[in-house]
């Protein structure tokens, strides 16, 4: 039996088998993946799950009769160990080989390791996973001293969840504000207040350099001699994507899988997405690797596509999000450090936007609980359509008009 394997069972992983489907193809799909869950949903981890308002049951994305339905076979705790691309083959750790003729890979990314002197015996927790958030969440409830590395968007949503449970909670990030990458200073220190207002001790270029273990208490040791004590450490310090089959396999990797506009590598019948793969975006003008739900979700979609014969430039317009406390952080378009920033709405408020330009063009647009800027900036941006700075300050123009116009 060939057809279409998939390797991950994640968002990528199941829209390029769905949207196969869905566009005509008819071989047989199986989709390997080394956990033993059903597809889930990985945003609830860091938030509502910790926190006891999501359950285990509602995260799953779709049951198993869905995936029978649509004739797609799971092939749930079989980790894959080797792609032999001239055969069509994928080696499984119980060494069975499954055939294929088109190969999707969607093996995501892995959390980036603490690696410093004293980190091994501190069981440190990542959370990229279920099984991380099963592991952490009764730990963080027993929890009374947090310790959280690097200030990103898991690092931020986990210290929001702890925080509100009453935790003290101690952020350590090497660079010199929150989501240096990802938001503007704006951004950055609206986050920053919010945490600080609730009680989390956040310091600034710093990095860890040892940990001293004290049985169930640890004193992280920072790179300018402080010491934080706590009973538990989490750790968020980027992911790297798992190319390792695929660079083994010949195919073209660099930070992740190279990917065409097709969702094609280099191998005809390969195709990567989600996470691990390294796509030209073509609004970032330069090749980028992605770590979003959208992107996976997108990037599936247009991988299926072309495996099932009717590819379609992935083009989508790059969309973020992140909960913490009241907050709802949204991002559409990928802004650059010199974009120059137009803020609408009242940051006091804590409802506003954040426009940016690049000369008169808008590159994107970050939201604190404005959705509906987020909803027009989509449209607007995937047209290459600008309001001009002024009418985007301008809380009486409706943004509408620019689409209209």
């Amino acid at each position: 039996m060939s057809g279409l394997v998939i390797i991950g069972a994640s968002y990528a992983g199941v829209q390029a088998g769905i949207s196969a489907r869905e566009k005509g193809f008819q071989g047989p799909i199986r989709i390997v993946a080394d956990e033993i869950h059903l597809p889930y949903q990985r945003p609830p981890l860091s938030k509502g799950f910790l926190s006891g308002s999501v359950t285990h049951s509602n995260l799953f994305l779709r049951g198993d009769d869905y995936f029978k339905a649509q004739n797609i076979e799971m092939c749930l705790g079989h980790r894959a160990v080797r792609i032999d691309r001239d055969a069509g083959t994928v080696e499984l750790e119980d060494g069975e080989r499954l055939t294929f003729d088109q190969l999707l890979i969607a093996t995501g990314s892995r959390a980036r390791q603490l690696a410093v002197p004293g980190a091994d015996g501190a069981d440190i927790v990542y959370l990229r996973t279920l099984d991380h958030a099963v592991n952490l969440k009764p730990r963080l409830e027993a929890a009374k001293e947090v310790v959280i590395v690097g200030g990103g968007f898991i690092g931020l949503e986990v210290a929001a969840t702890a925080a509100k449970a009453g935790k003290k909670v101690v952020m350590i990030e090497a660079v010199s504000r929150l989501l240096e990458r990802a938001v503007s200073p704006l951004i950055s220190q609206f986050l920053l207040d919010m945490h600080r207002s609730h009680g989390v001790d956040i310091r600034f270029q710093q990095s860890v350099t040892a940990i001293e273990n004290h049985g169930a208490l640890h004193d992280v040791v920072c790179s300018n001699g402080d010491r934080v004590r706590g009973d538990l450490i989490i750790a968020g310090i980027g992911g790297i994507a798992n190319d390792e089959l695929a660079v083994e396999a010949g195919v073209l990797c660099a930070n992740g899988i190279d990917v065409d506009a097709h969702g094609q590598t280099n191998i005809p019948n390969i195709y990567p997405a989600g996470d691990v793969s390294n796509h030209h975006n073509i609004y970032a003008g330069r090749r980028v690797r992605l770590e979003s739900v959208q992107n996976a979700t997108d990037q599936g979609k247009a991988a299926g596509f072309a495996i099932a014969g009717h590819p379609e430039p992935y083009e989508a317009v790059p969309r973020f999000w992140s909960d913490q406390y009241d907050a709802k952080l949204q991002i559409v378009g990928l802004s650059g450090p010199d974009d120059t920033p137009v803020i609408r709405g009242a940051i006091s408020e804590g409802k506003f936007s954040v426009f940016y330009y690049r000369g008169t063009r808008l590159m994107a647009v970050d939201s604190i609980n404005r959705p509906g800027d987020q909803m027009i900036a989509r449209r607007l941006i995937a047209a290459s359509l600008s309001p001009t700075p002024e009418q985007a300050a301008d809380l009486g123009f409706d943004l509408k008009k620019v689409e209209a116009a």
